[in-house]
This record gives C-alpha cells, sequence and structure tokens, in this order.
C-alpha cells in the first residue's frame, strides 16, 4: 500500500460507497501482443533474403575451384572475388540500417531485392575476374540493404519476449540452412552447369521476396531519425578497406619481402577509425551508436557475433577447395560431406531459444565459441590425404558439425541480446551493428585466415624446374592454379601436383590452430566480461540470457 502523507488519517469507506483501494507504488507492465499467422508469414518472408546471402557465401566457397579454372584469378583476385561482396556490406551496413529507419525499412528491402536479383544475372555472366569482383561489390551493396532491414522488421514484428527469441532462433537458422542447401544444390549445378549458374538461384527467391514483402511486412521506420552524415559514411568504407587491403598486402609479401605500403595502410585505417569514432561521439544523430558498446551484454555480444562467423567462414573457405582439389571428391560429394554440419546449425539456433530461458549468456556464448574452438582444433591434423580420402573426409566432416554447433548457438544469442539491449526506435542501427559484426567476422574469416592459408601455401610449394616463369608465379597463386599447370607440364606435373596438395594441406593446418587460438581467446574475454561479479555486501547474480 503507498503510505499516506503524516498526520492525515486514512480514508474509510462508507457503507453506501464502493471500497477505495489505494494503488500499488508500482504495476505491472501490460503483456506484449503476441504474433498471429500474419506476423509468422512476415517472418518466412524475412528468412528469404537471409537465406540467398547465406547459400551465395556458401556456394561462391564450392564454385571456387571452378572460377579458378575458367578465370584465372590471381590469389589476390580469388579473396577479392570473396571478400569485395563481404567488405561493401559491412562497410555499408551501418548506413544502410540508418537509411531504413529514415525513410522505411520495407522499401530498402525491396530495393536491395530488386538489385541483388539484377546484379546477380550479371554476375553470372562475368568473363574475367575483375568482372567477377565488380559484381561481388555491386551484390554486397545491395546485400547491405537487405540484412539491416530484416532484423529491424523482425523486432517491430515479434514483441512478446519468448516469440521474438524464437523468431530470432529461425532467422538465425536461414544461415544455417543456406549453408545446408547450398553446397547440395550448387554441387547439383556445378557438375551440371557452369559456375555463372550458382548466382541464379537468387532471382526466383528475389522474385518471391518482391511479390510477398508488400503482402506481410508492416511499413517501419523512425518518425525521429535524423540526417545521414556523409563524412561519417567515407570515414567507415575507407577506413575498413585499408585495414582489410593490410591483411591482403601482408599475405602477398610472403616470399617477397615487406614494403612500406601495408604499414602506411595499417596506420592510416587506425587514424580514420579513431576519426570515425570520435565523431560519432561529438554527433546529435550519429551514424554508428558507438555508446552503446559500454553496454558489456551488447559489446560481448557484438564480439562473439564476429568470431563465431569468422570460424565458420575461415573454415569453408578453405575446406570447399581442400574435399575438391586435394581430395578429389566432385562438388555434390562436397556438399554432402559438410551437411550434416548445416543441419546441426539449424538445430543449434533452435536449441539455444530454449537454453537462453534456463542459462545465463556468460555461459552460453563462450561455450559456442569454445565449440568452433574445438572443431578446429579436430581439423588441424587433416594432411594430404596421401594414405586415403575416407580418414580425412570424415574428419573434416566432423569438425564442420562440432563448429557448426557452437555457430549457430552463438550467433541466436547474440543477436536477440544485441537487439534487445538497443531503443526500439534504433532497432535499424542496432541490427546493422549486429550485421556488420556478421559481415566483418565473414571478411576477416576469408581474408585473415584466408590470407594466413595462402601466405603458408606460397612458401611451402615446390615447382619444377619445367615450369615456364609465368607457370611458376600462377602454381605458387592458388591450388587451382597449380592444378591447372600439372596438366599442361610434359614432365614434372604428378611432382607438382602432390607438393601443391601438401603444402595447402600444411596450411590448413597451420590455419586451423590460428582459427582455435582466436575462438578461445574470443571465449574467454566474453565470459571476463560477463561472469557475474561479487563484492562483500552484495551476492552473485548471473547475468540475464537478455536484459528485459
Amino acid at each position: 500500500m503507498t503510505p499516506h502523507p503524516a498526520g492525515r488519517p486514512e480514508k474509510r469507506p462508507t457503507p453506501t460507497s464502493a471500497p477505495t483501494h489505494t494503488a500499488p507504488a508500482t504495476t505491472a507492465p501490460a503483456p506484449a501482443p503476441r504474433a498471429g499467422w500474419r506476423e509468422w508469414s512476415a517472418l518466412a518472408v524475412l528468412v528469404l533474403p537471409v537465406l540467398i546471402v547465406s547459400i551465395d557465401l556458401t556456394v561462391l566457397s564450392f564454385a571456387l575451384p571452378a572460377i579458378s579454372e575458367s578465370l584465372a584469378p590471381t590469389g589476390t583476385q580469388l579473396l577479392w572475388i570473396v571478400d569485395g561482396y563481404s567488405l561493401a556490406i559491412a562497410g555499408l551496413l551501418v548506413t544502410m540500417g540508418s537509411l531504413g529507419d529514415r525513410f522505411g525499412r520495407r522499401k530498402l528491402l525491396l530495393i536491395g531485392g530488386t538489385g541483388f536479383a539484377t546484379v546477380s544475372a550479371l554476375a553470372a555472366l562475368a568473363d574475367t575476374a575483375e568482372s567477377l569482383v565488380a559484381a561481388r561489390v555491386a551484390l554486397g551493396i545491395f546485400g547491405a540493404t537487405l540484412m539491416p532491414s530484416t532484423l529491424s522488421l523482425l523486432r517491430s514484428t515479434f514483441h512478446d519476449r519468448n516469440q521474438r527469441r524464437t523468431a530470432f532462433a529461425i532467422w538465425a537458422g536461414g544461415f544455417a540452412a543456406g549453408s545446408a542447401l547450398g553446397p547440395v544444390v550448387g554441387g547439383y549445378l556445378l557438375e551440371h552447369f557452369w559456375w555463372g549458374s550458382v548466382f541464379l538461384m537468387n532471382i526466383p527467391v528475389m522474385v518471391v521476396l518482391l511479390v510477398l514483402g508488400p503482402v506481410f511486412l508492416r511499413e517501419s521506420r523512425n518518425p525521429v531519425a535524423g540526417r545521414i552524415d556523409v563524412v561519417s559514411v567515407v570515414l567507415s568504407i575507407a577506413a575498413l578497406t585499408a585495414l582489410v587491403y593490410v591483411l591482403k598486402s601482408l599475405a602477398k609479401s610472403v616470399g617477397h619481402g615487406l614494403d612500406a605500403t601495408p604499414v602506411l595502410l595499417l596506420l592510416t585505417g587506425l587514424v580514420l577509425g579513431l576519426v570515425f569514432v570520435r565523431r560519432q561521439h561529438r554527433l546529435a544523430e550519429p551514424l554508428l551508436q558507438v555508446d552503446l558498446f559500454r553496454i558489456p551484454v551488447f559489446r560481448s555480444a557484438v564480439l562473439a557475433n564476429l568470431m563465431s562467423v569468422l570460424g565458420m567462414t575461415g573454415m569453408l573457405f578453405a575446406t570447399s577447395q581442400y574435399l575438391q582439389l586435394v581430395l578429389g571428391l566432385a562438388p555434390m560429394d562436397a556438399g554432402l560431406l559438410l551437411l550434416p554440419g548445416a543441419v546441426v546449425s539449424i538445430v543449434a539456433s533452435l536449441v539455444a531459444a530454449r537454453l537462453a530461458r534456463r542459462h545465463p549468456l556468460h555461459v552460453l556464448i563462450p561455450v559456442g565459441l569454445l565449440l568452433g574452438t574445438t572443431g578446429y582444433a579436430v581439423a588441424a591434423t587433416l594432411g594430404a590425404g596421401t594414405d586415403g580420402v575416407l580418414v580425412p573426409a570424415i574428419q573434416l566432416g566432423v569438425a564442420f558439425v562440432v563448429l557448426s554447433a557452437g555457430a549457430g548457438l552463438a550467433e541466436t544469442l547474440t543477436n536477440d541480446a544485441i537487439l534487445s539491449t538497443a531503443p526500439a526506435e534504433r532497432s535499424g542501427a542496432a541490427s546493422a551493428i549486429s550485421e556488420t559484426a556478421y559481415e566483418v567476422g565473414a571478411v576477416l574469416g576469408t581474408t585473415l585466415l584466408g590470407s594466413l592459408l595462402n601466405a603458408v601455401y606460397r612458401s611451402s610449394i615446390s615447382v619444377p624446374a619445367t615450369a615456364s616463369g609465368e607457370q611458376a608465379a600462377a602454381a605458387a597463386e592458388t591450388l587451382g592454379a597449380a592444378t591447372r599447370v600439372a596438366s599442361e607440364l610434359p614432365t614434372g606435373g604428378p611432382e607438382l601436383l602432390v607438393s601443391a596438395r601438401e603444402a595447402f594441406a600444411t596450411g590448413l593446418d597451420v590455419t586451423s590452430l590460428a582459427g582455435a587460438l582466436l575462438t578461445a581467446t574470443a571465449a574467454w574475454m566474453v565470459w571476463r566480461t560477463l561472469r557475474p561479479r561479487t563484492t562483500a555486501t552484495t551476492p552473485a547474480r548471473p547475468v540475464e540470457s537478455v536484459p528485459a
């Protein structure tokens, strides 16, 4: 009961009047409205762009050997074919999230779907490595309009906390489903059609999105969204591009000597990043809500999201080539081998929603990351398959299952935590941060671990004297190029092929150890940040799965 003012007696009800009750000091908030069939139908529509982006990334990993043989890209171009897409997304996600907040998230989603379908056709028809890189960058630009819109629309659609967490699990499962469908469908296409057919898969899915989106998705925007700061946009893109290019330059310099360019780019990227952060603090309407990173749950969730995706994409980049070019599996067989891991990721995403009701984040997220560490450790001793194909293939399949389980667990919880800590009116910006972490993780997975793999491969391969200078340079760039050169040599071809496969296997072992170290370090950092604190007077309290 609310206490009465001092000196005033409590008023008692008269027999002829209804009893009067004093209002309680606090009232329970009204329950959030629960989703119905229209909202769940909207979720199915929102999963479509997530599904196709995941398929696009997975299929491309399996198409790399065919692309290497057809377009003969250099090692750096091969990385840019993968990274140009993720880099464009990572650089523009925050901007596109803010645009969606201002002009409408559904509108931005449909614009992105139209552009994504159009550029997919152009990527399928690319006839040079340069044109494919350009198409991949354009795909990334339109992909940046898709991803933050799906998450922010998901939040505005599901208000009940448990239903929203389940929706997040299904949304995250869309990535895993894409990983499952990509290798199988892509493997079939690669065995029966040319490599460009893998991009044509995007078009019918985007058409369905464009037809059903206006029917089931309600428009959502921030009514008080401010202007877009162009200077911040330029700073964010320039800083990220410079830092990623540093990693590529360092990998390429192995065996050739290090010049001053990577050092200058590193300093430039760091300075631009610092200027960007300081500018966000001064702006009334910042492009990136950097203050959100002061919240331990938010900061740790972003880090875990980035690292789980880094582990997944880094392994996909390497294993797709290992299975096909080292072990000699057909694309379809390689896809089927990794299918159990993708299915486990879907299951882990759905189980995560239930686990979060009983266990705190400081336990679940590090467990997910440590599963990634275990997966990398299992893959760290594959070898070149000279003693047979079955054992290393099974070993790699098991490694991918364990790693995928950890990624599915971590991604669901981190996306839920990131959006739950942000104000509802800034859901576009928060979802953009979540997706930026995802895409930066994808960039680092292929750039950091892929560059390390290429560096070890380049320093370990032995090219026979019968190869010309041009052939020797090509063989030292990628395993796909070495396979092509081996078939062209009059003598020494088998020796080159054996050396290239052993060099690639050595690179995969080193890369796996690096991935294990990175994910283990991230698990320790997340646990240390989120673990319950105790004081002399306050008992320990577990960290909630997400803030109320």
